[in-house]
């Protein structure tokens, strides 16, 4: 009589989760890792856009902010004022910086 062999077999199923869970015993402690890197980058990265929003009110008053303050809500949220890690921004005469280097 004819079967229907449609569907895997459990050896096929057990390779196959077997080489997921290389894959993964490979890949998450390389990401595990990085999170300081993007961190970082993305503190970078917050920096020019409020670099360049200090820029822009230059630009339309004539004169830097005193404080980072100034800006809001205008220009940046108050949330734009720190970095993911909760460091404020350092705002030294019109120049913004990042509070991870020293």
């Amino acid at each position: 009589m004819f079967k229907n062999n449609n569907g895997f077999t459990l050896i096929e199923m057990l390779i196959v989760l077997m080489i997921i869970s290389i894959l993964i015993i490979l890949i998450v402690p390389n990401l595990s890792g990085r999170s300081k890197e993007v961190h970082d980058k993305g503190c970078d990265a917050l920096v020019a856009v409020v670099q360049a929003q200090v820029d822009a009110h230059y630009l339309e008053v004539g004169t830097y902010p005193s404080t980072l303050q100034e800006l809001v809500p205008k220009y940046i949220t108050s949330k734009q004022k720190e970095c993911s890690n909760k460091k404020e921004l350092i705002y030294n005469d019109g120049v913004v910086s990042n509070p991870n280097v020293s």
